[in-house]
This record gives C-alpha cells, sequence and structure tokens, in this order.
C-alpha cells in the first residue's frame, strides 16, 4: 500500500471518523486503501466499510476482509450505493456513521508515467482517473476553443496568464495535435516564468486534470450525499489540497452549499445540514511532510450530522 500511495493524516483523520466500533463507514477515495485498512482495525466484526475508487488499478490493493465492500465508481454516487447497500440488508433508508474523503491525487497516478498525470515524464496527454472511458487531457487541449481553455485554466488552476495559454496551445495544436506532456510544456515554454517552472506547471496540470475528470462537479454532488447518508451524530472527514476544493467543504460545512449560500428560517438561524468540529483546518505536522512531501498542502476539515 505505502509504495501506491501513503495516506495522508492518518491518525487525525480515523480518529475523528470512527466514533462506533460496530457502525458502518464510507471511504469514498479508497486508493491505496490506507485510511480503509485503519478504518477497519478500529471496527468490531460487525462494523462494515463501502469504499469507492474510480481507478480500477486501485483495486489491487483490496485487503481480504468481508467488512470491506468495494465499488469501482465516482464517489458522487456515494448516496445511490449507500441507498443500494441498505436495500440489501432491508433497512428503511441509508445511514451511516461516518464518511471520508481524501481529495488528493494518489502517488501512484503521478508516478506511473503513461498515466499522463505529471510534467515529470514525457508520456500521453491522458489524466483521466477512470482509463476505461471519457475524455483525456489530450481531447481537451486539441478541441477546446480559445475561451474555454482560458476559463479552465484561470478557474482550475488560477493561472495567472491563462490567457496566454489559451493562446499559445491554439497555435500549437495547429502546428501539429498536442498529444504528449513534453509537447505541451514546449508549446508552453513562453508562458512558463523561469525558476519556478515546475509551481506553474503543476497549475496547469491541475486546471487539466480537473477538467478532465469533472472533479469540482463530482465533489459538490458528492458533499451533498453525504448530508443525506449521515445518520445524526455521523461525521464528515475530507482532506483537501488545494484553495479551489477546501472553499467547497468549508462552504458547504458551513451553509449546505458549496458556493456559501445561506437559508435561514423565520428566526433567522441558519439551515445547515452539519456543523463543524473544528473551526480551523487540521495541518500534517513537520514530521510527515518530511517524510511524505505530498502532505504539505493538506488540509482536514471535520463535521458532525446534526
Amino acid at each position: 500500500m505505502s509504495e501506491y500511495h501513503t495516506p495522508v493524516l492518518l491518525r487525525e483523520s480515523i480518529d475523528a471518523l470512527v466514533t462506533n466500533p460496530s457502525g458502518i463507514y464510507i471511504d469514498a477515495t479508497f486508493g491505496g486503501g490506507g485510511h480503509t485498512a485503519e478504518i477497519l482495525s478500529r471496527l468490531q466484526p460487525g462494523g462494515k466499510v463501502l469504499a469507492f475508487d474510480r481507478d480500477i488499478d486501485a483495486f489491487a490493493n483490496r485487503p481480504d476482509d468481508p467488512r470491506l465492500t468495494l465499488v469501482h465508481a465516482d464517489f458522487r454516487f456515494v448516496r445511490n450505493f449507500a441507498r443500494w447497500e441498505s436495500d440489501k440488508a432491508g433497512a428503511a433508508e441509508a445511514r451511516v456513521d461516518g464518511i471520508l474523503a481524501d481529495l488528493g491525487v494518489s502517488s501512484h497516478q503521478f508516478d506511473t508515467a503513461d498515466r499522463g498525470f505529471s510534467f515529470r515524464y514525457d508520456a500521453p496527454l491522458d489524466m483521466r482517473m477512470n482509463t476505461r472511458g471519457g475524455q483525456t487531457a489530450a481531447d481537451v487541449v486539441n478541441t477546446y476553443s480559445r475561451e474555454d481553455l482560458e476559463r479552465i485554466f484561470r478557474l482550475w488552476g488560477e493561472v495567472e496568464n491563462a490567457r496566454l495559454v489559451a493562446r499559445l496551445i491554439e497555435e500549437g495544436r495547429q502546428q501539429e495535435p498536442i498529444t504528449t506532456t513534453a509537447r505541451l510544456d514546449a508549446v508552453l515554454e513562453k508562458a512558463t516564468p523561469k525558476f519556478a517552472e515546475h509551481k506553474y506547471l503543476a497549475k496547469v496540470y491541475q486546471a487539466l486534470r480537473i477538467e478532465v475528470n469533472h472533479e469540482m462537479r463530482s465533489l459538490e454532488k458528492f458533499l451533498e450525499g453525504t448530508a443525506q447518508t449521515l445518520k445524526a451524530g455521523g461525521r464528515l472527514v475530507v482532506i483537501t489540497y488545494h484553495s479551489l476544493e477546501d472553499r467547497m467543504v468549508k462552504n458547504f460545512i458551513r451553509s449546505g452549499h458549496v458556493d456559501g449560500t445561506e437559508e435561514k428560517d423565520m428566526y433567522g438561524r441558519l439551515q445547515a445540514p452539519l456543523e463543524a468540529v473544528n473551526r480551523k483546518p487540521i495541518l500534517p505536522d513537520e514530521t510527515e511532510i518530511a517524510s511524505n512531501t505530498r502532505a504539505r498542502s493538506a488540509k482536514l476539515r471535520i463535521a458532525v450530522k446534526r
């Protein structure tokens, strides 16, 4: 599991999540299975874990434990599958004790060159979490209009010179299709600041990855589903890695809407299905960051169902 992906904030997240050793829990982002394994280690024989991953490679990490059900699906469907499991058990409605999501891309996906997630390798420009279908990053850069390219780089990557990036891509693909990471990097050379290449390209690649996998829409649907799936007192535990997703999670916990829209009752009281347990996010300590540099941007937020 550690070679596939090192789980971030493992102790802190599972300490917050597991409050009932006989309960039902959801790991919405199975990945290397590290968080799931820790949940299972704290459950009694009657406890259960329902885990999700849309990357079929992750299924190689499945532990041999009858308490685990692993689903090959986007976590946006968490409520649907939780209801399906409750129907099988003869329960009237899905009600789980805790839901965990680690929103980071797995080390396996970054480190497997032919997945195209990283500019460190010359590889096909893919970036799909689910390699069995859907558009690739190459499809995006070669078919999107200049306006749409500018939008995704500005919105999903917070790239300051998004207009220039879009123009360079449009000009570059007219010469020949942009189908590899090396070709994309070369096309963007004029826009890439010297001595800050890695940080800059990370933003560009983040924007493409989010667009290819519809990550923000999936996160919105997932969060909505958690509020309908958790039982009263159940915990939602989410680990975020960039400002876009962290803002959505923070807004949802506070107001029940990812855009922060507030709904109040006739007495002026905020109507939100969750309540924050920690007002400020929990961050990894220096020891964890030193042993796993990908933990450096992680933020852990915890909420309880009202």
